[in-house]
């Protein structure tokens, strides 16, 4: 049986599977979990509300019923860490903010019972930013912490980087999935809008606001993913259409070697000139795999116009917030007072551009099996304060395409850096097997 270290070590489909034959225990793959944090949260404080008990007697509730010879859901056994925006019933989901401290729900979230129903162990919550924007959290950067790990998903990020749980949840309004994931070299899914519930997730922007996911590779994205797909009578936005087998697709060879669209996106001059060199070697060793394409003039106006949307969103629903203004973090105060401030007709006028923006990548997609872009622009900056810029995300936020990144690169600090792929919507499973060929490519190139 493997010891802890090896536990540790291992992807959560390999995980899984030991989980199902019975080489490993719910149990004990728990305390190993356990023990990992007890070691690493008073450095990373990635944990908003952790309590080793709870996930013992989930775990062994879990163990005794496969030994009972009970059929097992397809997380059984996994640990599972959520962003402390997602309710749980009977545990604090305070979402960040100290307005809402002893904040306890009675009912789960969609996601959380979806993943109950799994057989996942829920292991807590992780740390988020402030009511999920930019006012940063106390998690720190695994590889350094010195370093930001990113917001707003930033525990669930640091928790997964630092091998406290294979699998994590977060969300995503502008980067807060793809930006954290990037900085602590994991995997991170977001995937296309609509597709995961959010009943009962906090609603910050309804037209941006996506549930994603974080692993260590991208089949183990794919495996937590399909869980949480589906519809929901809660939430406007998902639809009643079958969910994609995204885990067999995903582990599944690709026809052809698959041909990527590589994009500089605004903001790239800015961007770190290490990044620029790791994406022209990039660039050079996919060879005739790779094409560069500009995208269409108008993205040059994504970032306001996403901005637009979500401050006036934001000023809408996090209304009961700011009534206590003062409470809140400078940065949070400033994004309420700019949606306060934002026209009707300019809001509105706004809500067309994500399928205008859309439909000038439909050419690109015809040529491509996914958009190569930076996930990042660099490695995850130094201090706490700053969760870092989310320009090469929040585009792919607003125009509701599928994005998930993986880790490629290393900056001269030793932080990493993660190169990023979008697809066309609904089109998740090709992206996540795409993403699974090009980690399988990266790891053959480096022996």
């Amino acid at each position: 049986m493997a010891g802890k270290v090896d536990i540790l070590t291992l992807d959560a489909c390999a995980l899984r599977e030991r989980l199902a034959n019975g080489a490993l225990t719910a149990l004990e793959l728990a305390e190993a979990c356990i023990a990992r944090i007890a070691a690493r949260d008073p450095e990373i404080r990635a944990w908003a509300w952790f309590d080793a008990d709870f996930a013992r007697q989930q775990a062994r509730a879990l163990d005794a019923h496969r030994q009972a010879g009970r059929a097992i859901g397809p997380l059984h056994g996994l640990p599972v860490a959520l962003k402390d925006v997602i309710d749980t019933a009977k545990i604090p989901t305070e979402n960040g903010c100290p307005l809402d401290q002893g904040r306890v729900p009675v009912k789960d979230a969609a996601i959380v019972s979806r993943l109950k129903a799994a057989g996942a162990v829920i292991m807590g919550k992780t740390v988020t930013t402030e009511l999920a924007y930019m006012q940063a959290g106390e998690t720190r950067n695994p590889h350094n912490p010195a370093h930001t790990p990113g917001g707003s998903s930033s525990g669930s990020a640091a928790a997964v980087a630092d091998g406290m749980v294979p699998l994590a949840v977060g969300t995503q309004t502008g980067g807060s999935v793809i930006r954290p994931a990037s900085y602590c070299g994991v995997a991170g899914f977001k995937p296309s809008f609509g597709a995961i519930p959010r009943s009962g997730v906090l609603m910050q922007s309804p037209t941006l606001d996506t549930v994603g996911v974080f692993a260590r590779t991208a089949a183990d994205a794919a495996l937590l993913a399909e869980v949480l797909f589906g519809h929901d009578a809660g939430d406007p936005a998902t639809s009643p259409e079958p969910v994609p087998p995204l885990l067999r697709l995903a582990t599944s060879a690709p026809p052809l070697r698959p041909v990527f669209a590589f994009v500089r996106p605004p903001g790239w001059d800015a961007a770190d000139p290490q990044l620029h060199a790791a994406f022209d070697e990039l660039v050079e060793a996919l060879g005739d795999q790779v094409f560069e394409v500009p995208l269409p003039n108008a993205f040059d106006q994504a970032a306001e116009i996403r901005e637009r949307i979500n401050f006036a969103e934001m000023a809408r629903y996090y209304y009961r917030y700011a009534r206590e203004l003062d409470a809140l973090g400078t940065r949070t105060q400033e994004a309420l007072t700019k949606g306060n401030a934002i026209l009707a007709r300019d809001y509105l006028a706004a809500l067309d551009w994500p399928d205008v923006l859309y439909a000038g990548l439909g050419e690109i997609f015809e040529r491509c099996d996914a958009i190569l872009c930076p996930a990042a622009t660099g490695p995850a900056p130094e201090g706490l304060e700053f969760t870092g810029n989310a320009i090469f995300n929040g585009l792919w936020t607003l125009t509701g395409t599928p994005a998930v990144t993986v880790p490629a690169f290393t900056a001269e600090n030793g932080l990493p850096m993660g190169v990023q792929m979008v697809a066309a919507r609904g089109n998740d499973a090709r992206l996540l097997r795409t993403a699974n060929w090009f980690q399988n490519w990266l790891a053959e190139a480096g022996n």
